[in-house]
C-alpha cells in the first residue's frame, strides 16, 4: 500500500502516534508541499483537500491542469527511445507486409493475457494468420521453452513474439532460431542473464535502455511498439487499426500487474477505462457484466473482480482463456469463456479460503510470543501452486511482512510465490538465493518475486532469508500511515468525491487519498456478506451521517475495536469511494484504520 511507508522525523496527524494497526499517521504534506496547496488551491480554484492531493503527489501550479487531464498524446514516450525498437517493429512490420505466419507466445497472468490479446487484434487487422501460445502454469513454467518454441516452428510460425516474457530465455529463443523462425521479444521484467544474441528484445528495465519507461506493464511496451509498427505501416500504404480503441486492455494490465501509476500510465488506465465502458461487445465488457458489475467499471474492479477471474484460467484451468477472451471478436464465444472463468474463479476462491486458513495458522505459530522472522517462509505438499502467490499476498496483508507460499511437488521440488513490503526488494532477495545456490532458480520485482527449491534446502532458505533481511523489521517498526487531510461527514459529498476522482486514477505509485475523519460517533456496526466485511455507520459532531465500509476485518484488530466502539467518539482514515447499489450512487468511506482521540486538550 503506497500510503504506508517508512517516514522518520515526520508530523503526527492529530497526534496519532499508534493506531489500531500498529501505524503512526503523519501529514503526507511537508511545508514547502503546504504552501504549494495553498497555491494550487487559490489559483485553480479547487478544494482545499484535492490541493493538497495534487502537492502531496508532486504536481505544482504550473502543473495543475494538465495533470488533471493525462492524454496519450502529451504523455506517450517516443518509441525511438526504446531499445531495439528499430529492429524488432521493423520484423513485425515485415511480417504483415509479407503475409508471415506469426506466433504470440505470452505468461499466463493478466499482463501475458491482455499483451497477447493485444497483438493478436492488431494482427488481425490486416488478416495475418497468428495464434496465441500460453505455457502450462505447472507443467511448463513461465517464459519460452525449447519444445514449445520448436512446435510453435512446426506449425508454420516464420517470426515468434514473446509479450511478458523471453528477456532471460536465451536457450528458448536460440532454439527457435535453429528452427527456423526469427524472435521478437516485447517485455518488461528486470533482466537476469545474457540477452537472447542477435534478438531484438525491447524492454524498458534493461540496462542499456535509456528510455526511462521502466515502469511499464509488458502490455504498455507491446502498445508502444505497435505505435511504432503502425508508424512503418502507415508509410508504407496500409492503413493500420486505430490503437485507442484497444486501451482497454493496457489499462486492464497497468492496473492488474500493479505497476506505478505515474507518466503515462496514468493515461493508459483513464483513457483505457474510458474504452471500456463504452465496447460493450468487447470480451472485458462481458466478463463484467458476468461478473455482476452493475456500475462503470473503474480500477478496483479491474484490480479485484475482472483481474482474479482472467487469472482463474492460468491458475486452476485453462492458462488461454483469459487471452482468447480478450483478443476474440466473437460476442457468443466471450459470454462462453466469460461464464467458464467466473466458475473457475468460484473454485478458486474455496480452494483460496482452505488454503489461507493453513498458512495462517503456520505463520501465527511462529508470530507468537515475539516479532517473529523477518520473511515469512510457509510450505505444504498439498495446496495447489496455481494460488501459492494469492496466499503469500493474503500473509503479507496479515504479517505485515514480505511472505512467501511454496507448493511441494511429489519429486520433492517446490514452487512458490513471494510478495513484499515497501522498501524491501523482494526480488533482489530471490536472485541473491538463487546465485548463493539455495535455489534451483528464482526472480521478480521489487513487490513479487517466484522461486524453485528443493525440499531439503527450505531450512537453510529461511535461515538465509533472515540474515538477508534483518532491515524489514526496522521497517515495520517504523512504518506509518500518510495522510492526505481531513473532511467530516457533510463534507464527504459528491461534489468532493467527483474532484477527488479527477486526481486519478489511482493505484501503485499514485496512492488514494487518505483522509481522517476526526473524533466522529460509531452509530451502528455489523457484519455483511462471507467476507468478514464491516458495514459502519458514522456521524459527525453536527449531525452529519456517512456509511463506511470495512473489508475483510471483522476478525482483526480493527475489526473488534470498531464493533466495541459503538456510541463512542473515534478518529476513523480511509478513502472516499462511489456506491452503486439499485441504480442509485452513494459516497462511501472505506475504513482502512482508526484510532483513539488523544486525551491532550
Amino acid at each position: 500500500m503506497d500510503s504506508l511507508r517508512k517516514t522518520p522525523n515526520r508530523r503526527h496527524f492529530l497526534d496519532v502516534r499508534r493506531s489500531i494497526n500498529g501505524l503512526a499517521w503523519e501529514h503526507r504534506l511537508n511545508e514547502r508541499q503546504e504552501n504549494l496547496a495553498l497555491a494550487i488551491a487559490q489559483g485553480h480554484g479547487v478544494p482545499d483537500l484535492v490541493a493538497r492531493v495534487l502537492a502531496g503527489r508532486g504536481v505544482t501550479a504550473e502543473t495543475a491542469l494538465s495533470f488533471l487531464d493525462p492524454t496519450i498524446r502529451a504523455l506517450l514516450p517516443d518509441p525511438a527511445s526504446f531499445t531495439d525498437m528499430e529492429p524488432a517493429a521493423e520484423r513485425i512490420a515485415h511480417a504483415i507486409e509479407r503475409g508471415e505466419r506469426v506466433a504470440i507466445f505470452g505468461d499466463y497472468d493478466v499482463d501475458g493475457a491482455s499483451s497477447s490479446a493485444l497483438m493478436k487484434r492488431f494482427l488481425d487487422h490486416f488478416n495475418i494468420p497468428s495464434e496465441i501460445y500460453i505455457p502450462d502454469r505447472i507443467f511448463e513454467g513461465y517464459g519460452p521453452n525449447p519444445d514449445a518454441m520448436r512446435e510453435l516452428v512446426s506449425r508454420g510460425a516464420k517470426l515468434i513474439v514473446t509479450v511478458d516474457c523471453g528477456t532471460n530465455s536465451a536457450p528458448s529463443i536460440e532454439a527457435a532460431n535453429e528452427a527456423g523462425a526469427d524472435v521478437v521479444v516485447l517485455d518488461h521484467h528486470q533482466v537476469g542473464g545474457e540477452l537472447p544474441a542477435g534478438t531484438p528484445v525491447v524492454n524498458p528495465n534493461r540496462e542499456d535502455d535509456l528510455s526511462g519507461q521502466g515502469h511499464l506493464c509488458a502490455a504498455g511496451v507491446v502498445f508502444v511498439t505497435l505505435v511504432q509498427v503502425a508508424k512503418l505501416l502507415r508509410a508504407r500504404g496500409k492503413t493500420p487499426p486505430n490503437l485507442l480503441d484497444m486501451l482497454d486492455l493496457v489499462a486492464l494490465a497497468t492496473i492488474c500487474d500493479v505497476v506505478p501509476l505515474i507518466g503515462v500510465n496514468r493515461a493508459f488506465v483513464a483513457k483505457g477505462l474510458i474504452v471500456a465502458r463504452q465496447n460493450q461487445s468487447s470480451g472485458l465488457s462481458i466478463l463484467a457484466r458476468v461478473s455482476r458489475i452493475g456500475e462503470p467499471l473503474n480500477v478496483f474492479h479491474l484490480g479485484f473482480l475482472i483481474g482474479p477471474r482472467i487469472n482463474a484460467g492460468g491458475r486452476i484451468g485453462d492458462a488461454a482463456l483469459g487471452s482468447r477472451l480478450l483478443s476474440t471478436g466473437d460476442p457468443v464465444e466471450a459470454q462462453k469463456i466469460a461464464e467458464t472463468l467466473d466458475r473457475l474463479n468460484a473454485e478458486r476462491q474455496a480452494m483460496e479460503q482452505e488454503m489461507l486458513a493453513q498458512a495462517r495458522a503456520e505463520a501465527d505459530a511462529e508470530l507468537i510470543g515475539g516479532q517473529g522472522p523477518a520473511v515469512l517462509v510457509t510450505a505444504s505438499d498439498k495446496w495447489h501452486p496455481g494460488i501459492v502467490g494469492l496466499i503469500a499476498a493474503r500473509l503479507k496483508e496479515h504479517a505485515r511482512r514480505p511472505s512467501f507460499a511454496i507448493h511441494f511437488h511429489p519429486n520433492g521440488v517446490g514452487s512458490g510465490s513471494g510478495r513484499s513490503i515497501p522498501g524491501f526488494d523482494i526480488g533482489k532477495l530471490v536472485r541473491e538465493a538463487v546465485d548463493s545456490g539455495i535455489l534451483v532458480k528464482g526472480g521478480g520485482h521489487a513487490m513479487a518475486a517466484g522461486l524453485t527449491l528443493e525440499r531439503a534446502k527450505l531450512g537453510e532458505l529461511r535461515a538465509f532469508f533472515e540474515e538477508r533481511a534483518s532491515d524489514v523489521h526496522s521497517l515495520r517498526a517504523d512504518e506509518t500511515l500518510a495522510v492526505d487531510g481531513a473532511l467530516s461527514a457533510e463534507g464527504a459529498n459528491f461534489t468532493m468525491l467527483d474532484a477527488l476522482e479527477k486526481v486519478g486514477p489511482f493505484g501503485a505509485g499514485h496512492a488514494n487519498p487518505v483522509v481522517v475523519l476526526p473524533r466522529h460517533r460509531i452509530a451502528d456496526v455489523r457484519e455483511v456478506g462471507n467476507g468478514g466485511h464491516l458495514r459502519v455507520q458514522v456521524r459527525s459532531q453536527s449531525g452529519g451521517q456517512l456509511s463506511g465500509m470495512a473489508f475483510r476485518v471483522a476478525e482483526s484488530d480493527l475489526g473488534i475495536f470498531l464493533k466495541r466502539s459503538i456510541g463512542k467518539t473515534i478518529h476513523l482514515a480511509g478513502s472516499l469511494s462511489a456506491n452503486y447499489w439499485n441504480g442509485s450512487r452513494s459516497v462511501q468511506f472505506r475504513i482502512m484504520d482508526a484510532a483513539e482521540p488523544s486525551l491532550k486538550p
